[in-house]
C-alpha cells in the first residue's frame, strides 16, 4: 500500500480491506499487512477483486471518504461516497475552466511544455546510452529544438498556436525514433505514423501502448471525480475522452514510447508475435498480445521518484497522482497545476 496526498492506494490485488474501530485494516492471505487511522486519509483506491467489508464501506460513507474500486489493470469499477459527498462542485469548476479559453490554455501550456521536455529527455537518454550507434549531431539538434519549444509552449497565447507547435515538434521528435530502435532492425522500423490499422510492427506497438495509457488516464480522472471527456487542449467531440488525452501527453514519451523501444531492444517482443491482416494491417497475435501486456504490467510496477511530491511510487500510479493534482488545482488547493516532468 502507498499513501500519497492523503489518499491510500492499495495496489496488491490480493488484499482485503476491513474496519477495526476507527482504523482501516489491510489483510493479505489471512495476515494483517497494514493498518491506518481513517481520519488521516481523504480517500482509498483499491486495485483488486477481493473488495472491502460492508462495515468499512459504511464507515467511509459516514465519514465522507471516497472508496474507489479498480481492476488490477486499473480499469474503473465502482466508487462509494457518502450522502453529503459529491463531485458536482469539482466538475462544475472543471466545465467553467474548459469554457474559459484563458484558464484552459493555462493548463494546456503546462501539459504540452512537459510533453516536449519529456520527449527531449527520452532522446537525451538514448544519445547518452548509445552515442556510438546514433547520429549524435542530429540527436543534439532535436534535443535543443524540443527544449526550446518546451519554453515557447509556456508562453503560447492561443490554443491553435500551441497545437501547431506540438504538431511540429512531434515530427521533430519522431525524426530520430527509428534510430532509437537498436535491435531486430530488419523487422522493426519506424518510417512514419500509421493508424487504423497500423501498417508495421512498431506502429502496432505504439497504438496499443497509447490505447492502454489513455485507458489508465480515463480511469484516473474518474477516480478523482473529474470528467475525462471535458478537455483543455484536445478538442471535444462525442465519445472522445479529451481530458484523458490531454493527460496522456505528459506520459507519452517517457512511458509508452520508452516501453515500446525497450520491448524491441531487449527482445521481449519478436517478429513472430505479429500477424498481417487482409487489409494490410499489422497486429499482435493472441500470444504476442499476452507477452506485451505482461511486460506492460511489469513496467507499471517499476519505481520512480515523483518530481513534484519527491516520493517514490510505481509508474502505474503516476496518472492517478497527476489527476489528483489537477483536481486539487481546480479546487483552489494549489496555485498552479504541476505537470509530470521526467528526467
Amino acid at each position: 500500500m502507498k499513501k500519497l496526498l492523503n489518499t491510500l492506494y492499495v495496489t496488491d490485488e490480493n488484499s482485503y480491506l476491513s474496519l477495526d474501530g476507527e482504523n482501516i485494516v489491510i489483510e493479505r492471505e489471512g495476515a494483517v499487512a497494514g493498518r491506518l487511522p481513517l481520519h488521516t486519509i481523504e480517500s482509498v483506491v483499491v486495485f483488486g477483486y477481493l473488495g472491502a467489508s460492508p462495515a468499512l464501506m459504511g464507515k467511509c460513507a459516514e465519514m465522507n471518504k471516497s472508496l474507489v474500486f479498480l481492476k488490477p489493470s486499473g480499469r474503473f469499477l465502482a466508487k462509494i461516497t457518502g450522502k453529503a459527498y459529491g463531485n458536482i462542485l469539482l466538475r462544475r469548476e472543471q466545465y467553467r475552466v474548459c469554457d474559459d479559453e484563458t484558464r484552459s490554455l493555462e493548463i494546456a501550456r503546462t501539459m504540452i511544455s512537459a510533453k516536449l521536455s519529456n520527449s527531449a529527455a527520452v532522446v537525451s537518454r538514448a544519445l547518452r546510452d548509445h552515442a556510438m550507434r546514433v547520429d549524435s549531431k542530429q540527436f543534439e539538434q532535436v534535443i535543443q529544438s524540443l527544449k526550446t519549444a518546451a519554453l515557447t509552449a509556456q508562453s503560447a497565447e492561443r490554443a491553435d498556436s500551441l497545437r501547431g507547435l506540438e504538431g511540429e515538434m512531434a515530427s521533430v521528435y519522431f525524426s530520430v525514433f527509428d534510430q532509437m530502435i537498436l535491435r531486430q532492425k530488419e523487422e522493426f522500423f519506424y518510417h512514419g505514423r500509421s493508424r487504423r490499422p497500423p501498417t508495421d510492427k512498431v506502429n502496432a506497438l505504439l497504438s496499443l501502448s497509447y490505447s492502454l495509457l489513455t485507458t489508465m488516464c480515463v480511469n484516473a480522472l474518474e477516480t478523482v471525480g473529474l470528467d475525462p471527456y471535458a478537455g483543455v487542449f484536445h478538442t471535444e467531440r462525442p465519445g472522445r475522452a479529451s481530458l484523458a488525452l490531454d493527460l496522456v501527453e505528459e506520459f507519452r514519451a517517457p512511458f509508452a514510447d520508452r516501453f515500446v523501444l525497450t520491448s524491441i531492444n531487449k527482445g521481449e517482443i519478436v517478429p513472430a508475435d505479429f500477424e498481417e491482416k487482409e487489409n494490410g494491417g499489422v497486429l499482435l497475435t493472441n500470444e504476442g498480445r499476452k507477452e506485451f501486456l505482461q511486460a506492460w504490467q511489469r513496467r507499471k510496477r517499476e519505481q520512480i521518484t515523483h518530481p513534484f511530491l519527491k516520493e517514490k511510487m510505481e509508474w502505474g500510479l503516476l496518472p492517478y497522482v497527476q489527476a489528483m493534482l489537477l483536481a486539487r488545482f481546480l479546487r483552489g488547493d494549489l496555485d498552479g497545476y504541476p505537470p509530470f516532468f521526467w528526467k
